[in-house]
């Protein structure tokens, strides 16, 4: 159950001092700038002629405009992204590296090699490439046959890959892709959505700083071939430094980019395109329009209590949240409206909490329902209390539903 301690009933003073939190809040945001856009409004001064399209701020979580944006797609080599995922993460654990040698076999030379007519990165039959050289193959050629090679090597086949892929995606929160190979090449069940591409690519960006530049980067040779990055934006003046491009039939042409510009970094995502030109246009034309239209305002200090959350059977009633760093949210630069603010989380939490440990949400809303939601983090230990307390606040919890 999600229960707001804004709302929750406590003693006296806890109940009192969330809804101060909540007025202080909300008179700060409303006398500092007041208010943030809604989607819906965002439609009537900026349209895409893409499909399926998000814009996402990286620093707030903020989404800045969205269009179909939990609706299935096709996400071709877009879905690439996760592969990688996939890599860079057996790098960082020492489960691999970039000189641990895979072959080529006649399924990956055939699906996604040479035979295949589909982006490669003509790794020959029978021969082996270093992990380094195939990771390249990927971020920059899109090859098909790298990704393979790889998905056999690490999991044994490409279906037992796909499954890595979707454990993956639930562990971080990606809550309608399924996936079903590691390409990106058609499957009628290998689906994604825009938002959860953009949670992806934030994940990636946040998660794997030491390998991401691999998406950046312009060229790569390889034998007697010459790769150059598929991604139009990397070369244009928006200076985006990753991360994939997609084009399949069923979904049409497809791009998923991230810029960062005076510190604020966003990503977007845009498919259903009918063309390179078109999928370059509006995929920069998203970006230069969120670098332009938004402004960062911080909302708490980074090591400032900004509530608290209920716990159930631990040492002590309540455990005090904060943000990680300074907490802030995304307003338009020529905002008028009014926001409010509550702490949101699954509730009551159960000991032990460790510090550190993200456990709620801050959800920043408008009038007109837009979002900001910010991660907020147990700020103490909060460990298990005695049996005999447990047993007291269960019947409470019985007798009143914690309204206490």
């Amino acid at each position: 159950m999600r229960v707001s301690p804004t709302f929750f009933a406590g003693s006296g003073m806890k109940l009192f001092n969330r809804l101060c939190f909540t007025f202080a809040l909300a008179l700060l945001v409303c006398v500092s700038v007041a208010g943030l856009a809604s989607a819906q409004n965002q439609k009537k001064t900026f349209e895409t002629k893409a499909k399926w399209a998000i814009l996402m701020d990286a620093n707030t979580n903020s989404v800045l405009y969205e269009k179909n944006a939990d609706e299935l797609m096709p996400p071709a080599s877009m879905s690439k992204v996760m592969t990688m995922a996939i890599i860079f993460r057996a790098l960082r654990d020492g489960r691999l590296s970039m000189d641990d040698e895979f072959s080529t076999s006649i399924y990956a030379w055939r699906t996604g090699g040479a035979p295949s007519g589909t982006s490669a990165m003509f790794v020959p039959l029978n021969k082996s490439a270093t992990l380094g050289e195939l990771l390249q193959g990927i971020a920059v050629q899109s090859g098909n046959d790298a990704c393979i090679i790889v998905a056999e090597g690490m999991a044994g086949s490409e279906e037992a890959f796909a499954d890595l892929m979707n454990e993956y995606g639930k562990k971080i929160g990606l809550k309608a892709s399924t996936f079903r190979n590691s390409t990106g090449l058609h499957h009628p069940d290998h689906m994604m959505t825009a938002r959860d591409l953009g949670k992806l690519s934030l994940h990636v960006i946040r998660e794997y700083p030491e390998y991401y530049h691999y998406f950046g980067q312009k060229e790569y040779r390889y034998r007697k071939h010459i790769f150059y990055n598929r991604n139009p934006l990397i070369y244009d003046t928006v200076a985006a430094d990753g991360l994939k491009t997609g084009y399949i039939r069923q979904s049409g042409y497809g791009l998923v980019a991230s810029a960062e510009r005076r510190g604020q970094r966003l990503v977007v995502v845009v498919n259903g395109l009918k063309s390179k030109k078109e999928r370059r246009a509006e995929g920069k034309r998203l970006l230069e329009w969120g670098f332009r239209s938004f402004k960062q305002w911080k909302l708490f200090d980074a090591d400032e209590t900004i509530g608290d959350a209920l716990v159930w059977g631990g040492t002590k009633r309540y455990v005090d949240l904060k943000g990680k760093g300074d907490v802030s949210i995304l307003l338009p630069r020529t905002a008028s409206r009014k926001i409010k603010a509550s702490i949101i989380y699954e509730g009551p939490l159960k000991p032990p909490i460790k510090k550190g440990d993200q456990v709620a949400m801050l959800r920043v809303t408008t009038t007109n329902n837009a979002v900001n939601e910010i991660p907020l983090y147990a700020a103490e230990d909060i460990g298990e209390g005695p049996m005999w307390m447990k047993g007291v606040e269960s019947l409470l919890h019985l007798a009143f539903g914690w309204i206490l």
